[in-house]
């Protein structure tokens, strides 16, 4: 599995590896890819949010990965990032940034194969008292979140637990050590 979200218009999408609903602006069927907006939100102590998931078929095939979903209709990326947040977060209150990484994924989740293009932006939050609960969610991702945890840099390193994307443990430590990027790194393709 990788970090992901899937759909068509007009239907839920997954919170396949790497989660988030919605739907998609570029069409569904074979070789239409999901635009996707993913959120790298960070708190005052620079401990990252990540959403637990799994395959609603088989419980025992779980991961974390970060925020985020398809675009829907004229959405933008910007936009999808700020409402997806919020309907699996509940955060509302927080400053976006820039896109951080870019990448393409593809992998298989609820008995479908989903291919996207996400798009990660680093967000904050406002303050300490963000405490995160989802809002919102399809009836796809109450079948597959089963909970949401801010991860230091280090519990992030030493997970024995899938996280997607595969480097995140890595990209997240160098976004702390050297700051935003001056512009958005493609990150290589992780496709399940």
């Amino acid at each position: 599995m990788t970090d992901t979200d899937g759909g068509t218009v007009g239907t839920e999408g997954p919170v396949g590896p790497g989660g988030g609903g919605g739907t998609t602006a570029s069409g569904g069927g074979a070789g239409a890819r999901r635009r996707v907006a993913r959120v790298i939100l960070l708190d005052p102590d620079d401990r990252v949010l990540l959403i637990h998931g799994r395959e609603p078929d088989d419980p025992g095939d779980t991961w974390w990965f970060t925020p985020g979903g398809g675009l829907e209709g004229a959405e933008s990326h910007e936009e999808a990032a700020r409402r997806e947040l919020a309907e699996e977060t509940g955060i509302t209150e927080v400053d976006l940034g820039p896109v951080l990484w870019k990448r393409y994924c593809a992998f298989p989740f609820d008995g479908r194969r989903w291919e996207q293009d996400e798009w990660y932006y680093l967000a904050r939050t406002r303050g300490p008292e963000a405490e995160p609960r989802p809002g919102a969610l399809t009836e796809l991702e109450t079948r597959s979140v089963t909970g949401l945890r801010w991860w230091t840099s280090a519990e992030l390193s030493a997970a024995h637990e899938t996280v997607y994307p595969t480097r995140l443990a890595e990209l997240l430590r160098t976004l702390l050590d050297e700051g935003p990027p001056s512009a958005p790194v493609v990150l290589a393709p992780e496709i399940v």
